[in-house]
């Protein structure tokens, strides 16, 4: 069963976490952002391109879903040979523990050619040398369901909620009380049957 929680980078929008090392004259500056969407990685991308357009590279890497997955994934080499930057950066990044993240490492040319395998190790040593002091935090993998219940039976379900790190997203109250409740995906069944035992199975449930 895959964790109820994540790490993501512990930045908020706007901000990102920046080292530099230089390797045979070659300046690499790595920056590091949480981004949640390949949109927002791309974003990123651009921001740091416009800050350093005269850059020979401004390679990149993101796994904008839950750390390891790789349903929402992207890499480039920006110029440099082909699967000497953008691949090796993001297998650091699918290993590292760590979703919803991108790099990019730019690249000003020191006038040593590195080589292919010199080009993979520090591209990737650029990617783990960010990754060693950057600030992290949880995120819980989460769904949400909905729940119509008789009104009598609200107050029971709001104090279940703590027990299933449940909250609620939305509520109206017509001729039945609407609930929208995230909660963690591995805790969706338990929730549910709970809720059938309070209600005496009256409750009307479905995963969104």
């Amino acid at each position: 069963m895959a964790s109820e929680v994540y790490r993501v980078p512990d930045l908020a929008d706007g901000q990102f976490h920046r080292i530099e090392q230089t390797i045979k004259r070659s300046r690499f500056i790595t920056s590091i952002a949480h981004a949640d969407s390949p949109e927002a990685a791309k974003r990123f991308v651009q921001k740091i391109k416009d800050e350093f357009p005269d850059a020979r590279h401004n390679c990149w890497a993101f796994c904008a879903g839950a750390a390891g997955s790789s349903s929402q994934i992207g890499a480039s080499d920006d110029g440099e040979p082909h699967g000497t930057a953008g691949r090796p950066m993001l297998t650091v990044l699918m290993h590292c523990g760590v979703g919803e993240i991108t790099a990019v490492v730019t690249r000003y040319f020191g006038g040593i050619l590195l080589g292919t395998g010199g080009l993979v190790k520090a591209y990737q040593s650029s990617v783990k040398l960010g990754l060693e002091n950057l600030p992290l935090c949880d995120r819980m993998i989460a769904s949400e369901v909905s729940v119509g219940l008789g009104h009598r039976f609200v107050t029971p379900l709001l104090r279940m909620l703590p027990d299933y790190r449940a909250s609620v997203v939305e509520q109206r109250f017509e001729a039945e009380a609407l609930f929208k409740i995230k909660l963690p995906e591995d805790r969706i069944e338990k929730f549910f049957k709970a809720l059938e035992e309070v209600t005496s199975n009256s409750a009307s449930v479905k995963k969104l």
